[in-house]
């Protein structure tokens, strides 16, 4: 990051020998202050560690997979050969290899890693808040017109799960959402900017008029409900009347370089959005990878049953390389690798004991049914996570499994220590910050853990 004296010394001698990354650099240390920002790529399902940022090729063949692991740019530093980009920009990200909770199925490990709920049975709805509903609540600004959380893609079900949402918090604290696949041609995000002046001004007239009559029922209301109301009527109004939202969410205002180099699929433009959506000013963005890019089932749990586990990898690793490291370099090449941390992560990892179960059916990465094929199933006490930008120590792996990627024996860490972690970023002090439930009672936003400090800017 260019620096005070640095800024001095340029102003002395010109500007004629920067490259534009530095240029990039020197515009956001010039600028007012902005504030931290988060950008979460989330693997609905559970990624293999193994064949991700863990491999463990000196494991037996009941264990070890096809794949081999390649060098990075970061000497010491392995991860699969399915991610060749990511391998080349090692020195950009942090990998934590020893994450470990007692969340076994896909509700009870989101919720986990997410809100911080420690029962390791599934929920059909959570009980507290997740993380990004949290840090909107406590990070809101009314006078911000651009929402702190924005959900690209969102992070909401597993099948008839809810795994995540604001709760106690209420709906004002959840993000807006925006679905559909922005590479298509006619994706558009609905009701953000009126390029019609005149239906802005007929908006802005019953937006007052609407003020006024409301006024009187107002104070009669108690329960606090109207006043969410009113906070998610004004952010839909902003939405419709701030031009600097519509240019946010507008993917056509990108070079087609830079759109071809985050893919041209529906993970690549997520990722696209979600840099422009925190360089635009949101705090929050999260986005999942699941659909077809995931093959057959649509997401990242490969039991044997599924999918088969190899074929499903080899199928969507190359989407993720390409748009995960396009991000992790635009934030960097951008100046915002200080203010914008960016994670990937799932709520587990796989079985390192490869299982054989016949096919349910065919498709891609699938076998016909009935044909017998390799899964990996679900594995909470290992999983690998990507930390990138956000001011931290990168180049650099925290923790360490067994041979066969079968726990931690290094610098275990929980959920708890990972939301500690989050909240240090976005400047919360989750030691003693607390929420309100329905009860009335305040609820500690991190019940047991501490920020990981090898994370620490």
């Amino acid at each position: 990051m260019i620096n005070r004296r640095e800024i001095l010394r340029l102003g002395l001698t010109g500007f004629s020998s920067l490259a534009l990354s530095d240029l990039m650099r020197l515009r956001a240390c010039a600028a007012e202050p902005q504030r931290t920002a988060i950008i979460l790529v989330w693997l609905r399902g559970g990624a293999s560690h193994l064949e991700t940022f863990d491999c463990k090729p000196l494991a037996s063949s009941d264990y070890r997979g096809p794949f081999q692991p390649i060098d990075t740019n970061v000497p010491g530093i392995q991860i699969c050969e399915l991610l060749p980009r990511l391998s080349k920009i090692a020195d950009k990200y942090a990998l934590l290899r020893s994450m470990s909770h007692t969340g076994g199925g896909h509700p009870a490990g989101s919720l986990q890693v997410l809100a911080g709920d420690d029962d390791p049975q599934d929920k059909i709805k959570p009980v507290l808040p997740d993380w990004m509903s949290i840090a909107s609540h406590l990070r809101r600004d009314s006078r911000r017109s651009i929402p702190n959380y924005v959900a690209v893609n969102p992070i909401d079900n597993y099948d008839s799960f809810t795994i995540a949402g604001s709760t106690y918090l209420g709906p004002s604290a959840e993000p807006f959402k925006v679905f559909g696949d922005p590479s298509s041609p006619t994706f558009e995000v609905p009701n953000v900017g009126l390029k019609d002046e005149r239906q802005l001004q007929v908006l802005n007239a019953r937006s007052s008029l609407k003020v006024s009559l409301d006024r009187l029922p107002r104070v009669a209301d108690q329960s606090g409900v109207m006043q969410a109301v009113d906070r998610i009527d004004q952010q839909a109004l902003d939405l419709l009347t701030n031009p600097v939202a519509r240019k946010a969410f507008d993917l056509t205002q990108e070079p087609d370089a830079v759109r071809d180099r985050y893919g041209r699929n529906q993970w690549g433009q997520q990722c696209l959005m979600a840099r422009r959506l925190v360089e635009a000013g949101v705090d929050i963005v999260a986005t999942e990878f699941d659909g077809p890019l995931c093959g057959r089932v649509q997401n990242w749990d490969d039991h044997a049953v599924n999918q088969h586990v190899f074929d499903a990898l080899q199928f969507r690793l190359p989407t993720l390389d390409q748009a995960v490291s396009a991000l992790i370099e635009d934030v960097y090449a951008r100046g915002l690798d200080q203010r914008v941390l960016v994670v990937v992560t799932g709520e587990f990892g796989r079985t390192p004991r490869i299982s054989y179960v016949a096919s349910s059916g065919g498709g891609v990465a699938s076998a016909p049914a009935g044909t017998v094929q390799p899964g990996r199933d679900h594995w909470p006490q290992a999983n690998s996570m990507l930390f990138a930008g956000g001011g931290i120590r990168t180049g650099q792996v925290i923790g360490a499994t067994d041979k066969r990627g079968e726990g931690p024996v290094e610098r275990r860490v929980g959920p708890g220590d990972f939301l500690a972690t989050i909240y240090r970023h976005l400047g919360i002090d989750y030691k003693t910050a607390a929420v309100t439930n329905f009860a009335g009672r305040p609820v500690p936003i991190v019940d047991v853990g501490d920020a990981i400090p090898e994370l620490a800017g």
